[in-house]
């Protein structure tokens, strides 16, 4: 409970338009799960199906449970990362050591992932499981100043508490897409049989589904977006170099558009995790994108980087 409060109470800068948007998000998806679960059990229990509704809940509950706790050992697989120890990478962890110091708040535990990918991420289901991770790739690609700036920036994801929500939100969306797969066999869900409006009941569950799946992929892609432009603003105002973190961002895109597509594959999994979608030559200024344009995120921190060069009154 301790580093719980502690926490809750670090330097960097607090974000109540993040708070507002992870509850709105947790709220509403909630909302959206009981709904389908409520729906499935109105068209599927006249065909004996009331226990496959309950069933699904139970499996969406199962997931959300399951993403919250291997939350960090997932991501890490997924990157194919480990922890390092300071005596394996002690310049790592000397920088995140100071950040820590400087943010006032427990230090996470550092992985590194060996690709030639440069990116990082934040995971973990609380403050004592939280695990910051750092490529090979981008280790070789950055200053020391622009790894601090990173560095930075995904500390106060774990500070926020945004992958947290990111992870946990999903699992109504990841429930909605296992049914949108199975009621595409349709005698999975009472063949050819239809309900009182005379549509077939498979149909009725593909398009409830697919309504569900489709919001909650909308809802987190504008959390993911809005959470990375408020790390980025957390860890340029804790360094106060924004500058720094402008550079590593245009310096991880580009090299990401060179890296092999095979090497891209290898991260793809986690890239909604890191500070750049692990993707290649497309547009981010889209519905679907899990990041902010890198346009966005240089203005933001120009504008930051303005403000702090002010002098006083």
């Amino acid at each position: 409970m301790g580093k719980t409060r502690h926490m809750a109470q670090s330097r960097f800068l607090p974000d109540r338009g993040l708070t507002l948007r992870m509850t709105t998000v947790m709220f509403l998806l909630g909302a959206l799960f009981v709904a389908l679960i409520a729906v499935l059990m109105v068209v599927l229990g006249s065909y004996g199906g009331m226990r496959l509704a309950v069933l699904v809940g139970l499996v969406g509950i199962g997931v959300a449970v399951y993403q919250w706790y291997s939350s960090d050992k997932v991501a890490m697989r997924a990157m194919r990362a480990r922890e390092v120890s300071p005596e394996e990478a002690p310049e790592l962890h000397g920088v995140i050591d100071r950040l820590c110091a400087l943010a006032d708040m427990p230090k996470p535990r550092v992985g590194i992932a060996d690709t030639q990918v440069p990116n990082a991420f934040a995971t973990g289901r609380s403050p004592d499981r939280a695990v910051v991770c750092v490529t090979t790739g981008i280790l070789q690609t950055l200053t020391a100043e622009e790894l601090e700036g990173v560095l930075a920036h995904e500390l106060s994801h774990v500070a926020h508490r945004d992958v947290l929500v990111m992870t946990v939100a999903s699992s109504a969306g990841i429930a909605a897409g296992m049914l949108t797969q199975g009621a595409q066999y349709g005698a999975f869900f009472g063949g050819g049989r239809r309900n009182n409006n005379g549509l077939p009941v498979w149909l009725v569950v593909l398009v409830v589904s697919l309504v569900v799946y489709a919001i909650s992929f909308v809802l987190l892609r504008l959390l993911s977006r809005y959470r990375e432009l408020s790390a980025d603003r957390a860890g340029a105002y804790l360094t106060m170099k924004p500058a720094a973190l402008a550079s590593a961002l245009q310096k991880i895109t580009g090299e990401i558009n060179v890296i092999p597509q095979r090497d891209l594959r290898q991260v793809s999994a986690a890239s909604a995790l890191c500070i750049a979608p692990a993707i290649r030559g497309v547009s981010l200024r889209t519905l679907t994108s899990t990041h902010p344009s890198l346009e966005q995120r240089l203005e933001q921190l120009a504008r930051i980087q303005a403000e702090l060069g002010r002098p006083t009154a």
